[in-house]
């Protein structure tokens, strides 16, 4: 007889909210008062996620069956108006800002201590790579959360494609750099380009994921067009959006906020309810698009899965 053994995020999940098509101009203006409440909104904007993608054909992908939430996947009409994307400001509504970011011609570079090194033209990288979705949820260091069906690849095929050397430790990921597109590139007081970090160790995780599609089509650009990061067991500051390189290396990478302020935002930032932030508690989060407050789970619910990575590790800042 088989006994089956189930993964500590095979929960039951509860029917996931279906895609909303957003409402359109007509239906907004019934609701509110006037124009201009909803001009100030951005919502009568075209939607960002209905832009044309280059690689818009090879979604939807199969969804993981592995994967799988204990909550309802957040709608993208709450999800795709409110990003943290800071080279396009500082506030929440960065999306139309964002669409000024050029997704076409992009590469990604991977050098380095490699056997491969190569710079792969986006499409070509797709080409190669199994696409396939998972729902992961998204813990914000800021105590606000979400579920979202990331479209993508596992992380530890484009370790493979690399053939890093035996001393490569870390990989260091590295974003665009282009301040006459990205106006918040110009404020010099911040460490341009964003650049994140990960172990070997942690790149290879089963739940290391380069996401290139959201909500069943290729990532809107607020979301980090045309590939980010995805660690669901960090704070999402760690989840590099726009990534053009990936250098592996025997050094720690130094990231965009340890560098900003390391006693706050640290190299790890892997989710612990019980570790506060400096200026604010983590013992719960707000639900994106809902009034609804949940208590944060460690590792973001993934202790099962990644704990393993972290046991003996002294003198370290672990969880921020």
């Amino acid at each position: 007889m088989n006994i089956l053994k189930r993964r500590s995020w095979d929960l039951p999940e509860r029917d996931a909210t279906p895609e909303h098509i957003f409402m359109n101009r007509r239906q907004i203006l019934a609701g509110l008062a006037g124009g201009g409440a909803l001009l100030a909104s951005g919502l009568g904007m075209r939607p960002a996620f209905a832009e044309e993608d280059p690689s818009a054909g090879l979604y939807p992908v199969k969804r993981n069956a592995a994967y799988v939430l204990d909550r309802d996947v957040t709608p993208e009409e709450f999800s795709a108006k409110y990003n943290n994307f800071y080279e396009f400001g500082t506030h929440k509504q960065t999306w139309p800002a964002a669409q000024k970011l050029k997704i076409r011609p992009w590469t990604v570079t991977l050098d380095g201590m490699i056997d491969n090194p190569q710079t792969l033209d986006i499409d070509d990288l797709l080409a190669k790579m199994p696409l396939e979705e998972r729902l992961y949820r998204h813990r914000c260091v800021e105590a606000w959360s979400m579920a979202v069906p990331w479209s993508g690849f596992p992380l530890a095929e484009l370790v493979k494609l690399a053939g890093p050397q035996s001393g490569a430790k870390y990989l260091r990921f590295e974003t665009f750099f282009d301040p006459s597109v990205a106006s918040g590139q110009n404020q010099s007081w911040y460490p341009w380009p964003y650049v994140e970090g990960l172990t070997l160790e942690e790149a290879t995780n089963e739940l290391a994921f380069m996401a290139t599609g959201i909500y069943g089509k290729p990532l809107a650009k607020q979301f980090g067009a045309p590939v980010r990061l995805v660690t669901p067991w960090k704070y999402g500051f760690k989840c590099i959006k726009s990534v053009v390189k990936i250098s592996f290396t025997d050094e720690r990478p130094v990231s965009f906020w340890e560098e900003i302020q390391p006693k706050e935002y640290g190299f790890w930032a892997n989710v612990n309810p019980a570790v506060p932030h400096r200026r604010w508690p983590q013992s719960s989060e707000s639900v994106l698009g809902t009034d609804e407050r949940r208590n944060t789970l460690l590792y973001n619910g993934y202790e099962e899965q990644v704990a393993g990575m972290y046991k003996g590790m002294t003198g370290e800042l672990l969880f921020m």
